[in-house]
C-alpha cells in the first residue's frame, strides 16, 4: 500500500506566513499539468507495483485547477497504477473556490476527502494572514460540501498569531467543533525565511509571536479537541473515529510515497528524492527528458533518525520492531538515550515509546536530541 502526492503550485494570493512553493501567475498552468502527466508516466515504476491507497492533491491551491485537469491526473494515475477501490482521494481547497458546481464536479471525479484552508474563523485574523475568504464563506463552503455528501472534511487552523488571545483561540476551536467536521489540522505559526511575515518582523513592522502563549494554545488543543471526540494522533492532527488521514498517516508510519510536481518529495524506504523548485525549470526538464530531481541514499543512521522523527510525533510511537529491522540493538540504544531524560516526557511499553503531553510541548527538541 502506497500513496501519491501531487503538488499543484498555484495560488491566487500569497499568504504572509507561507513558504511552500507556489506562484500567483496561472498563465502556464496547462504546461505544468502536461509535465505532471508525463512525470506520472516517467515514475510509474518508483513504487514497485504497490497498490495505491491514497492520492493527495496539495499545494499551493489545487482547487484553482479546472476539474478536467484534476480528472486527467487521476485518470493517468489509474492507468499506470493499481488504485484501490476505496482509495482516499484528498483535495486541498480554499473556501472561496468551493462553489456548489465545483463541489459537484469534484465529487463526480472521485474526490472523497476535502482539506480546507480555513486557518481561522475570525475575520481580522484572516485579513492579517492575507487570506481571500471570510469566516462566513468558510462556514458556507463546509456546509455546502456536507449537503452534497462529502462526509470526510478536514480544516486547517493556525494558532500563535501576534495579538491572538486565549478567547480568540477558544472561539476557533468551538466554531470548528460546531461544524461537525471529521478532522482538524492545527499548526503553530512559524516564521519562515523569505516570507512577508519574516520581512515585516525583520523591519520591526511586526512583533514576534508570544512563544509561551503559543504553547498554551497547543495545550488548549490537546485538552479541548479530545473531549469532543477528536483523537490526537499526530502532533498537529486530530481526527474523529475512523477519519485519521490515510495519506498522512502512511507518511508517519514510514510507508512509501511518490511525489509528483515541482518541489514534490518522494520516499521509498531506502532513498529520498525531490523535484526542482521552479515551475519553469521543472517543466522544461520534464518535457525535454532532462534530469528534474535530486536524490540521496539514506544511511542506516538516517533511517533510524527517520523512525525517531516520525514516531515521536504520533500515537504509534517509536516502535521496537521498526528500529530492529534497521539495526539489531538499536532499540536498546534509544532506551539508553531516553533514560537521560525525566520520565515525565516519555511513555514506555515493551515495544514502543511515545510522548506525554509535556513531551509534545518539546517534540522538536526531544527528537533532535535522540538522533543517532
Amino acid at each position: 500500500m502506497a500513496g501519491i502526492y501531487i503538488h499543484i503550485p498555484f495560488c491566487r494570493r500569497a499568504c504572509h506566513y507561507c513558504d511552500f512553493h507556489f506562484t500567483t501567475n496561472l498563465k502556464n498552468s496547462g504546461q505544468v499539468v502536461d509535465a505532471i502527466l508525463k512525470e506520472i508516466e516517467l515514475q510509474k515504476n518508483y513504487l514497485e507495483g504497490e497498490s495505491i491507497a491514497t492520492i493527495y492533491f496539495g499545494g499551493g491551491t489545487p482547487s484553482l485547477l479546472p476539474t478536467k485537469d484534476l480528472n486527467q491526473i487521476i485518470a493517468q494515475i489509474s492507468r499506470l497504477h493499481s488504485v484501490e477501490l476505496d482509495a482516499e482521494i484528498t483535495l486541498e481547497a480554499n473556501p472561496e473556490d468551493l462553489t456548489i458546481d465545483k463541489l459537484k464536479e469534484l465529487k463526480s471525479i472521485g474526490v472523497n476527502r476535502l482539506s480546507l484552508g480555513t486557518q481561522s474563523f475570525i475575520d481580522s485574523e484572516l485579513i492579517w494572514m492575507n487570506r481571500m475568504h471570510t469566516s462566513a464563506e468558510a462556514e458556507v463552503a463546509i456546509k455546502q460540501a456536507q449537503n452534497l455528501g462529502f462526509n470526510n472534511i478536514s480544516i486547517d487552523l493556525i494558532f500563535g498569531l501576534p495579538n491572538q488571545s486565549e478567547n480568540d483561540w477558544t472561539f476557533n476551536l468551538e466554531k470548528a467543533n460546531s461544524l461537525n467536521i471529521q478532522h482538524v489540522s492545527s499548526y503553530g505559526l512559524t516564521i519562515e525565511k523569505k516570507t512577508v511575515l519574516e520581512s515585516k518582523i525583520r523591519k520591526g513592522e511586526q512583533k514576534l509571536p508570544d512563544e509561551k502563549l503559543a504553547q498554551q494554545f497547543l495545550i488548549m488543543n490537546m485538552d479541548y479537541l479530545p473531549k469532543h471526540g477528536f483523537e490526537h494522533y499526530e502532533t498537529s492532527n486530530y481526527a474523529q473515529d475512523g477519519f485519521i488521514s490515510k495519506h498522512n498517516s502512511s507518511y508517519w508510519k514510514g510507508k512509501s510515497y511518490l511525489g509528483i510536481g515541482p518541489s514534490a518529495h518522494s520516499f521509498n524506504g531506502k532513498s529520498r528524492q525531490w523535484n526542482l523548485r521552479s515551475n519553469a525549470a521543472y517543466c522544461a526538464a520534464i518535457l525535454q527528458d532532462k534530469p528534474y530531481f535530486e536524490s540521496e541514499i539514506l544511511s542506516e543512521n538516517d533511517c533510524l533518525n527517520e523512525q525517531i522523527m516520525i514516531g515521536l510525533r504520533t500515537i504509534w510511537g517509536v516502535q521496537k520492531v521498526e528500529l530492529e529491522k534497521i539495526r539489531l540493538g538499536a532499540w536498546n540504544e534509544v532506551l539508553a538515550q531516553v533514560s537521560a531524560y525525566e520520565t515525565g516526557y516519555f511513555k514506555f511499553d515493551s515495544d514502543k515509546i511515545t510522548l506525554t503531553k509535556a513531551g509534545v510541548l518539546l517534540t522538536d527538541k526531544l527528537t533532535s536530541e535522540l538522533f543517532f
